[in-house]
């Protein structure tokens, strides 16, 4: 599978980070939608012949699991990190049931751990360097190194209009349209089940796809403290020791700092969620809501009951 595939399949599966019943998110994959509850993760994924195929695994967080890493902030970098990893699980998978990868005699299985984890490295990098590393490359031919406010604001606008405009991109490919489409099926039997109505086409269809707690939002939340965080930050090591050497060195510096923007947008994804009825809030959140019209579809009913077959099961 194309990398810039996998990268767009990561940013959705940052989806549905908190939850209101219950400890259920969920993420579109191949041909399917995953959902993870409190003790299972499941995926439901049709098959070629039409079948769809259901597993299910436990899990259970490790903040669930650790007093420690259930305190606030600290429990977001867990999140985030728990949500990459078994989302790239549900997508190899996917692959595997849906057929996608299935031409040619079959890989032994360290080869297959090799590819994946080689695969995932790859893209992970090439995220950082479209999203972090260019925009900050961009930035440093503009403003002064040494003015951390201007330049994070500055790289903050350039990253998110590179990720607005890949979203869009990516969008326009049929295997991304339809991949988005079972984005759309995961919000709407989630809304379903929040709304504590039974798991049917019916109730399902009238369900809006844009969701508060989607990873869309999320991201446009990081991009946001990104911007204050590193202008702190910068403020403080440029006042020790002077301006950044190179964009590089400054970049390794910011990428220590993600997992404490990922605990703190997270409690701020929470609290938005809780106070969305807010006018104030719900101005705020806005914005996230309106970019799902590009990373979701509205989906048919053989979507919407794969995303009903995989929350039943991780619940």
């Amino acid at each position: 599978m194309r990398i810039p595939i996998k990268i767009g399949l990561f940013f959705n599966g940052l989806t549905l980070l908190l939850a209101k019943r219950s400890s259920v998110g969920g993420q579109a994959i191949i041909e399917g939608v995953m959902m993870r509850g409190k003790q299972k993760v499941s995926w439901a994924v049709r098959k070629p012949s039409g079948e769809i195929l259901v597993e299910r695994l436990p899990f259970v967080s490790l903040s669930k699991r650790s007093k420690f890493f259930a305190l606030p902030i600290m429990r977001g970098g867990v999140n985030l990190f728990e949500s990459l990893t078994l989302g790239y699980k549900a997508i190899s998978r996917s692959a595997e049931i849906a057929g996608a990868e299935t031409d040619g005699p079959p890989a032994n299985p360290l080869r297959e751990k090799i590819e994946a984890y080689g695969s995932f490295t790859i893209a992970m990098i090439f995220a950082v360097g479209l999203f972090m590393f260019l925009p900050m490359w961009t930035i440093s031919l503009l403003v002064p190194k040494e003015s951390a406010l201007a330049f994070n604001i500055g790289a903050g606008l350039v990253r998110l209009s590179l990720f607005v405009l890949y979203l869009y991109a990516i969008s326009r490919w049929k295997e991304i349209r339809r991949i988005f489409e079972f984005h759309g099926a995961e919000h709407k039997a989630i809304f379903t089940y929040e709304a504590e109505e039974e798991l049917t086409l019916d109730n399902m269809k009238k369900q809006t796809r844009r969701h508060p707690r989607c990873g869309t939002s999320f991201i446009l939340i990081v991009a946001m403290i990104c911007i204050a965080l590193f202008a702190v930050i910068d403020t403080a090591v440029i006042a020790l020791f002077g301006p950044y050497p190179t964009v590089f060195a400054r970049l390794l510096v910011h990428l220590v700092l993600v997992p404490l923007v990922a605990g703190i947008s997270y409690e701020l994804l929470k609290l938005s969620y809780k106070f969305q009825k807010n006018p104030l809030v719900g101005a705020l959140i806005l914005p996230g809501l309106w970019l799902q019209e590009i990373t979701t579809r509205e989906p048919d009913e053989t979507q919407l009951t794969v995303a009903a077959s995989a929350l039943k099961a991780a619940l």
